[in-house]
């Protein structure tokens, strides 16, 4: 038995790689964790995601995988306040469509197991005073959207109607 301890900010590597057996049970509760299976991904997705961004991108209760997980490798003592802010779903008065200057459909570069992180970072730089950068992904971009704001810029993602997820990104004031 591994002495890591299931919490939100346990990176996904380190859980599968001390539990194994948890991948199937993962992926059963955030599907599009199934890309996973792709080893160019989990080297490098699965390193910065923690269990707090997998429960955003699937979409489910951190405490529901927390629960699951402890049930499995048989602790089941849960302690701590596990509670997330959701996505904004109130469209925020910075965002105006018409001023998206750039987007970037990371879908392709996903699906190859490569991360859009560089190109983000990069293209976000060169915002001017309210410009706005959108990008396109298959599933809600976690760590990436958790980067950006720590990098000092606002952000807004949606659920698009077919399957795909914006972000957009501004520099604030």
């Amino acid at each position: 038995m591994s002495n890591l301890q299931i919490t939100p900010k346990t990176k996904i590597y380190e859980l599968l790689d001390a539990y194994p057996q948890l991948e199937e049970v993962l992926i059963e509760l955030v599907p599009s964790f199934s890309k996973l299976k792709n080893p160019i991904l989990r080297r490098t997705i699965a390193r910065v995601t923690t269990l707090q961004q997998a429960a955003k991108v699937g979409e489910i209760e951190i405490e529901k995988i927390i629960k699951k997980f402890r049930e499995i490798i048989g602790d089941e003592n849960i302690t701590g306040d596990f509670s997330d802010e959701k996505r904004e779903t109130i469209v925020p008065l910075w965002f105006d469509s018409g001023r998206i200057v750039k987007t970037f459909d990371a879908t392709e570069t996903i699906n190859k197991g490569g991360h859009p992180l560089d190109t983000v970072l990069r293209e976000a730089k060169m915002l001017k005073h309210r410009e706005i950068y959108e990008l396109i992904t298959p599933f809600y971009p976690a760590p990436l959207v958790e980067m950006m704001e720590n990098k000092g810029y606002l952000v807004y993602s949606l659920k698009a109607d077919n399957e795909q997820f914006k972000s957009y990104f501004t520099k604030k004031d």
